[in-house]
Parts: C-alpha cells; structure tokens; sequence
C-alpha cells in the first residue's frame, strides 16, 4: 500500500481515447515529469505528455485527485490520451519508468476497499457493473454500488447485534434475575432475524440471476427436434438443421434475454447408443454440459414416444443430474398430430406441447423457464441488487448458525451456546461487507477483476 500502482484503464486495442490510471504517493512527482507541472486539483488539463528526453509521446487531458478524495484514497493521476495500443504503452513504461509498478488485477477497487472508500459489495458491483451484459442486470449493479445490498445487509447485522447484546448481557450479569430464556422477546428478536434473512436470500437469488444468467441444456434423442428449438428460442439460425440423426456433434451454445435475465443455452448432440467415434465424443460433451445445467429441457418426439416421463425415458441421465436440477419435459411436434399446446404439471416434472418448428407454444415454455429457475415478477426491476454465489453462501451459514442457537436455547436452555452461534452468524454476514474477511478471500474476489479497475 505503500507503492504506486499504474495500469491502462481502458480495453485493449484501438480506440479513440486511452486512459492510464495512476494511483499512489509518486502520483505528483510522475505527473510534474511527465506534464512539466502537476494539474489544478479534481480539474482537466490539456498537455503534452512528455518522455524522458522531453519529447512528447501524445496530448490530452490530465486529471489530479488528492487523497483521500479519490476513487482509491490515495493520489490518483489520469491521462487521457489517444487510444492507440502503441501509444497506451509508450505512456504506461513512462510512468513506471518513474517509479510506478504495474497493478495486479483489481488492485485499484482493492485499494478502495482497504481505505475503506468502499465496502466488499460495492468493490464487486464495479466488477459486476463492467460485465453487464443487460440493461437490468447492470441498474442492479448500479444500486450495489451506491449501497444498496450494503445497508440491507448492515441493518440485518445490527438486529443481530441487539440481540446479541440482550443474550450476553443477561449471561454476565445472573444478578439481575433477568430470565431471558423464559422471555418471548428473544424467540420473537430470533424469528425475526431468520424471517430477514429469508426475504434477503430470495433477493440475493434474484440478483445472482441477473448477475450469472442460467445455464439451460437441451437434451434429448437425435432427431427430437433439439436443435430447431433452440433456433426457435434464439429467433435465428444457431444450429444446423437436418432430418439426419445424429447431425449436432458438438455442443452449440447461444444466449436469450428472457425478461432482464440472461439464459445460456447448450445444444447437445443426442443421447443414444453409437459405433460412430465423432458422435460418441459429442455425446460425451452432452454429458460434460448436463453437469454444469442449472436446468435441462428434455425434449421428446411426441409423433413416436408415447410415455413422457423422464425417469422412465432416460433413467440414466435423470440419476446423472445434480441434485435440485429442474427438468422439463418438452413434448415436440405437435403440428404433426393437430394437439393444441399446453402444459401438464406432475410432482415431479412439468411437460410442455409445442411445436419448435410453428413456434407454437413457445411462450408457455418460456413462462415455464422462468417459473423453473426462479424469475418472478419485478425479479429485474429497479429495487433489484446484484449478488454472487459467495453472498447465498454466507447467508445460508448465519441461518444455520441462528437455527442451531435457537435449537440449543430451546432444547437445553443452553444460553451460552445461543450467544457463540450468534456470533459465527454475526460473523459470517460480516464477510458479505468485508467487515470480516481474510486475505484469501480477496484475492480470489479482486483476482476476477480486469486490469486497471
């Protein structure tokens, strides 16, 4: 933290401006050899950038912020120049000529984070922000950075932390006769907390869908009409379409907004024995891509197989999934039999009739997906925040942790043991901010990062 940091702030390759990110305790002395003067505070100066000879490399703009007010709390210095890749890298080996290091990876957000700028939530919904891929995903980004996730998450902790406070201090003072465990308000305060972090996990499920997107895998027998489905849901020509069997070899992927969420379909090659050593290997790519499957839409030929359930259909791929992967069924071609598209809901599986080829029924198959994987209505909204895999993670432990204190209270009136689960819960919310953290934890979250951010 001692050292200054410098990198390109801007993607790779030509553009019409480039910008090098400066951040550091040498911000003013590279900015006077490389300007001739260090810039007015927080104010754009035009100049020449110069070389260690004094020749200039380029002309454009620099910008001075003094710690702490900057982006990372320290000094920062931005030259915005042409966006030439030669350019670029002419101007960066001048500043770290002059002492600068090249940043890791996020290490401009890191810095932020430690000088306390910004907390955990905030330095990832920058990240999160630069890889939007929707409209509604990269809003939700936005109000993570302003705090959004973040005050919902500190106004949990703080109920954590009264009850916390009433529990411990009820153990260390017996002397006052105050019977928290025969109390209601402790069961109440108790409730109330895992009622929060309930309603806070659906949102934070919400946001991991907008944040990741869903991983939708088309399976299914050759010929069942796998690869026109997935033309239909594309709304263009994806995959090859042939009435020989066995013609998708290797998996084709494409995407869909499907309200404000991103769905990332594979189409396999289908499932069936094979002499063939190019079909076996695409069928063994199926099998790869089925793993990683958030959910599966099985599709049947409705104009030859006449039994629909999956588990009795394909045994070996229903036992094969992830436990609490979705399947649903999709019975294709019922242009060919005049049937009306509809869905049937069992316990176990829904199954849709359509025809990928008319199009028709696309739209139930699509309510479908949604209600399969989670999107609900208002889901990308503009009271939507980002979240990731890590934040549901840290959630689910604090439930553990309240339910098993409260289990303990309970059972064995154990107050002791209900005050040390409060604080492994406290703790584990405490990660989501980084009010806890250790350092391997931010090095793999600021790891994900690009360069210069």
């Amino acid at each position: 933290m001692n050292d200054t940091i410098a990198a390109i702030a801007t993607p790779p390759g030509r553009g019409g401006v480039g910008i090098v990110r400066v951040s550091g305790p040498k911000c003013g002395d590279i900015g006077t050899a490389i300007l001739g003067r260090l810039p007015s505070i927080r104010n754009a100066h035009y100049a020449s950038f110069l070389d260690a000879k004094q020749k200039v490399i380029d002309a454009g703009l620099a910008i001075f912020f003094n710690n702490p007010n900057s982006f990372t709390g320290e000094d920062v210095l931005e030259l915005h120049g042409h966006g030439g890749p030669v350019v670029m890298d002419m101007l960066l080996r001048r500043v770290l000529s002059l002492g600068a290091r090249l940043a890791r990876p996020g290490e401009f957000s890191e810095r932020a984070f430690l000088n306390n700028k910004i907390d955990l939530l905030q330095a990832e919904a920058v990240a999160q922000l630069i890889d939007a891929s929707t409209e509604q995903s990269a809003r939700a980004a936005v109000r993570s950075l302003q705090g959004e996730f973040s005050k919902t998450i500190n106004l949990l902790v703080e109920k954590l932390i009264r009850l916390r406070l009433y529990v411990e201090a009820a153990i260390d003072f017996p002397e006052e006769e105050v019977d928290f465990l025969a109390d209601a308000q402790v069961r109440d305060s108790i409730q109330n907390i895992l009622t929060t972090i309930n309603d806070i996990a659906q949102q934070a499920k919400q946001g991991l869908l907008l944040a990741e997107g869903v991983v939708v895998v088309i399976a299914g027998r050759p010929n069942a009409g796998k690869s026109t489905l997935l033309n239909s849901l594309t709304g263009q020509d994806t995959a090859i379409v042939t009435p020989i069997a066995g013609t998708t070899r290797d998996l084709v992927r494409a995407q869909i907004n499907l309200d404000g969420v991103v769905l990332n379909i594979i189409d396999t090659a289908g499932l069936r024995a094979t002499d063939d050593v190019v079909e076996q290997a695409g069928i063994k790519r199926t099998w790869q891509a089925l793993d990683q499957a958030d959910l599966v839409l099985l599709v049947v030929d409705a104009t030859e197989d006449k039994i629909y359930d999956p588990w009795r259909l394909y045994p070996n791929l229903m036992s094969a999934l992830k436990p609490g992967i979705k399947v649903l069924v999709v019975c294709n071609k019922i242009d060919q039999l005049n049937l009306p598209a509809s869905v049937n809901h069992s316990e176990a599986y829904s199954l849709i009739y359509l025809s990928a080829n008319t199009g028709q029924g696309l739209d139930l198959l699509r309510q479908q997906i949604k209600l399969a994987v989670g999107i609900t209505e208002g889901a990308s909204d503009s009271s939507a925040f980002l979240a990731r895999r890590r934040h549901l993670d840290a959630l689910a432990r604090a439930e553990q942790h309240i339910l098993h204190g409260k289990s303990q209270l309970e059972e064995f009136a154990a107050g002791e043991l209900l005050a040390e689960e409060l604080k492994q819960a406290q703790q584990a919310l405490s990660e989501i901010t980084g009010e806890f953290s250790t350092d391997d934890l931010l090095g793999r979250i600021f790891s994900e990062f690009c360069i210069g951010k």
